[in-house]
């Protein structure tokens, strides 16, 4: 397996050196994936690093690509999970089967829509929108349990996406991915940033400038690279 690991303030990050080996290691590993960035490595979120310790854990955002580089695992790439999620599609879709939680009706709905004109013959099990109370989720998991897919997307935001993975996953195990807010971005309810902020690892400065109410969020971000810069991670 040509990839290496870093532990960052108590979280299990790998450094793949291509979307295609992160995959490789999925077909014989299933498990939940964590995206990790600046946000949650500067939160140091106990749960987050126990999901990220039993899991897999992978640079989404370009400060967590940073911090694994000063950590010697010098070839790593950041791999955003909202183009991961349809590579994983487009390279399992011929022999494995799917389910979707998330967002609205209207949105995951759609999104099945477009995935199945996409990726024709694609095999869905199942979908969820991701207002889920305690007794839906306990729904959820018997079909989970019935439908036996073998992934399986929820978008519904960290962590609350995260403990539903991990509940699930004591009922069935399977490859499990957190979507954020992907779901609306592929259905185009959320515009990406343009590409070359995505190519230089500003997609958080177009976010930015295009929500400033995300400030109470990304204000995390000076602190990181401070902390990034003395080592303290």
């Amino acid at each position: 397996m040509d990839n290496s690991y870093a532990i960052i303030n108590g979280f299990r990050v790998f450094g793949f050196t291509s979307r295609k080996d992160l995959i490789a290691h999925l077909r014989l590993n299933p498990c939940i994936l964590l995206a990790i960035n600046a946000e949650k490595i500067y939160s140091g979120n106990e749960e987050l690093k126990k999901i990220s310790q039993d899991g897999l854990g992978y640079p989404d955002g370009i400060g967590a690509v940073m911090a694994l580089r000063k950590k010697g695992v010098k070839d790593a790439i950041r791999i955003p999970g909202s183009e991961l999620w349809l590579d994983i599609v487009a390279e399992l879709s011929p022999e494995k089967s799917f389910y979707f939680i998330g967002s609205t009706q209207e949105v995951i709905d759609e999104v099945v829509h477009r995935l199945k004109v996409n990726f024709q013959g694609i095999n869905i099990v199942g979908r969820r929108n991701g207002y889920l109370k305690d007794e839906d989720i306990e729904i959820l998991e018997e079909e989970i349990k019935r439908t036996k897919p073998d992934v399986v997307f929820v978008a519904q935001g960290s962590p609350l996406q995260e403990r539903l993975m991990k509940r699930l996953q004591s009922s069935h195990n399977a490859i499990y991915m957190g979507l954020g807010g992907s779901f609306d971005v592929y259905t185009g309810k959320v515009k990406r940033a343009p590409k070359p902020f995505r190519e230089n690892g500003l997609e958080w400065l177009y976010r930015l400038l295009s929500q400033p109410s995300r400030i109470k969020r990304q204000k995390v971000l000076l602190p990181f690279f401070i902390n990034l810069h003395l080592r303290k991670y």
